[in-house]
């Protein structure tokens, strides 16, 4: 869980690379997700995302949000939990498989 010491804006999270728990980057944070009734941010708008990563799910120009509940620690960067590259693992394994 994220815990910080003091308040921040939310928008000091713009511009933050993203990487994974296993150090992957998975994209670049160009806006926020809120939840404009409990003012809650939801998830994190990516832009500049690892093509590698998420070919086969969206194109180009088109980045992704990742669930907020993923984010594990922000500090220089975002960390997410590895479930994305559990992802791109699985989908490796698939096409092996073919």
């Amino acid at each position: 869980m994220v815990t910080e010491s003091e308040p921040r804006e939310i928008t000091a999270l713009i511009d933050h690379d993203v990487y994974s728990a296993n150090g992957t980057f998975i994209g670049r944070v160009d806006d926020l997700k809120l939840d404009l009734d409990t003012e809650i941010v939801t998830g994190l708008a990516l832009g500049k995302i690892n093509r590698e990563l998420f070919e086969e799910y969206v194109t180009e120009g088109q980045g992704v949000i990742v669930p907020y509940r993923w984010v594990r620690s922000v500090g220089d960067v975002v960390i997410v939990t590895d479930t994305i590259d559990r992802l791109k693992q699985a989908n490796d394994r698939a096409e092996a498989t073919e």
